[in-house]
């Protein structure tokens, strides 16, 4: 039977997908509900074509997570496939169908051979933990930017009350504590109002408390050696662990890690010049994870310090000196995370 490799254009409500040989001929294309029934139905579908060599699919992460998750579960290899590039896109026109032969044959070509994550163990859990903690930082942020507000436009003799208290927890205690009565005058709106927001704040600093101490506890049991690192805190190792995923082994080298965080460097090379740039893509938010760390040791650990003293004698500038130390954090987390067996890593 031949070897076959399936192409899915993935959206809400349905995926299309397109199945091609291992010459490239394009062998057939079968739309499926986003559903348990329309991933079984896919499955057959592939089955009756040949050998199932390899799923390519655009969106593992988003409208695709269903079927990457299922796929995977029944033993299928799956790849995350890129956009496809809108100069193709307007030379040869735009389907969902061109889509999804698009997925198909970077696979075949060996473009796309980036493993999808499994989304099925603790590093999903935190990733869902930490949406909730981050929501909740940024609704608790605006309502403190309300507040102040609401407090420098208060009646005269209201502000003069509150601008005694000292503390902001203390003060919005107190704010939350007011009985603003019958709203019959701007004072007492503005109590109101004041209430509200004070009460909703400290709603939402539980609510953060509770994800923190839940999410500590997830990081801890699963990267124990990690947390004891330097500068590294528990919000450093959950973007860390919801980037590498559950299945660590589908990075295979700390330079792929690198290239994930956007820490290695691009070349930009031509003719005579021969020079490389800053890195800007890659995971965003593990990139300023780690630069936060390198900022925390370059000021508190004194072998991070000598280091950066060394290279500064070198005649590097304090920016080169941060990316070598974050690809020095780079090591660290995959030897820690992706390669637990090897040992420890000397960083600066």
């Amino acid at each position: 039977m031949d070897h076959i490799i399936v192409g899915v254009d993935t959206h809400k409500a349905n995926h299309i997908a397109v199945a091609i040989n291992a010459y490239g001929a394009r062998l057939d294309t079968i739309t499926i509900p986003a559903t348990r029934k329309g991933y079984s139905n896919l499955q057959a579908w592939a089955s009756s074509l040949g050998h199932i060599k390899a799923f390519g699919i655009e969106g593992t992460g988003l409208y695709g997570a269903g079927l990457s998750r299922e796929l995977l579960a029944n033993g299928h290899t799956v790849l995350d496939v890129m956009r496809p590039n809108r100069q193709l896109r307007y030379l040869h026109g735009k389907s969902d169908s061109l889509d999804a032969e698009s997925a198909a044959r970077s696979v075949l070509s060996g473009q796309a051979s980036a493993l999808a994550k499994a989304q099925t163990g603790s590093s999903e859990m935190i990733r869902h933990l930490k949406i909730a903690r981050d929501s909740a930082v940024k609704a608790k942020s605006q309502a403190m930017i309300t507040l102040r507000t609401l407090i420098i436009n208060a009646p005269s003799d209201l502000r003069d009350t509150l601008d005694q208290i000292k503390g902001p927890i203390t003060l919005i205690r107190h704010i939350a504590a007011l009985r603003p009565g019958n709203i019959m005058s701007p004072s007492a709106s503005a109590k109101a109002a004041m209430r509200a927001i004070a009460r909703r704040w400290l709603m939402l600093h539980e609510e953060i408390v509770e994800h923190e101490q839940e999410l500590d506890r997830m990081v801890t049991e699963r990267a124990p050696e990690l947390m004891k690192s330097f500068g590294i805190s528990t919000m450093t190792v959950a973007e860390m662990l919801i980037m590498v995923g559950d299945n660590p082994e589908r990075i295979r080298s700390e330079a792929a890690l690198a290239k994930m965080c956007g820490v290695c460097p691009i070349p930009a090379s031509s003719g005579k010049t021969n020079r490389m740039r800053l890195n800007r893509g890659g995971n965003r938010q593990a990139n300023a994870a780690i630069y936060r760390v390198a900022i925390v040791r370059m000021r508190d650990d004194d072998r991070t310090k000598t280091y950066a003293a060394r290279r500064t004698a070198e005649g590097k500038t304090r920016r080169e000196i941060v990316r070598c130390i974050k690809r020095y954090i780079i090591r660290e987390i995959y030897r820690y995370l992706c390669a637990p067996h090897l040992s420890s890593p000397h960083k600066p």
